[in-house]
């Protein structure tokens, strides 16, 4: 068991380091938690997903994962910021004040069923255009050689990767719905406003430079 502990805290602070940066997908996480709790706990978990998926992918195949993206990274950049482009303009278009929160959308069955489903695919497929999450993943397992890419150890270290990240995503999910439940409808509009012109400045930012 002991053998097992060091790459899994390794997969853990790795979870950490892709998790932690407040990117458009935690400020995208902030908004959806401030609207419906329960949606966001599913956006959380698709967040999460993916980096389990690109976790176990760049154990098992870090040296093919990284030779295989590199070379397409501009345009995956691209797609990217096009699909975050999107999103920021949808959200800063005029709309009706969001309501504030309730027991009814609130509450335990909150965004439950089909809906719960929908934001927890639409975050998938967010997260996993961003070529960087499968890069990280790719060098880390690299740098720490064979061993890691067999066997327990590579179990350990992605467990690790997808308990870390998925403890943060749903931390920001707490803190977004504590905020929702807090602030006055004027300012939960400016936070908005705000959060999807942090997406936009992102998606330029992930932009450039150009293929």
């Amino acid at each position: 068991m002991s053998e097992l502990l060091a790459p899994a805290l390794s997969g853990a602070v790795a979870g950490l380091g892709v998790a932690m940066p407040m990117g458009a997908m935690s400020v995208l996480l902030l908004q959806e938690a401030i609207r419906e709790r329960r949606a966001a706990v599913a956006a959380a978990a698709g967040v999460a997903a993916v980096d389990l998926g690109y976790a176990a992918l760049a154990t098992a195949l870090g040296p093919w994962v990284a030779a295989h993206v590199t070379p397409a990274e501009a345009w995956i950049r691209l797609a990217a910021s096009a699909i975050l482009l999107t999103i920021a303009t949808r959200g800063l278009l005029p709309t009706r004040p969001a309501p504030p929160p309730t027991p009814a959308n609130t509450g335990p069955d909150a965004g439950a069923g089909a809906g719960a489903g929908r934001v927890f695919v639409r975050y998938v497929g967010l997260t996993a255009v961003n070529p960087t999450t499968a890069l990280y993943f790719a060098a880390l397992t690299t740098a720490q050689g064979a061993a890691l890419r067999a066997g327990a150890a590579g179990a350990a270290f992605v467990t690790g990767v997808a308990l870390a990240s998925l403890l943060w995503q749903q931390a920001l999910v707490v803190l977004g719905a504590l905020a929702g439940s807090r602030i006055s409808p004027a300012a939960r509009a400016w936070t908005f406003r705000l959060g999807y012109g942090l997406v936009a400045a992102y998606a330029l930012k992930i932009a450039f430079p150009l293929p």
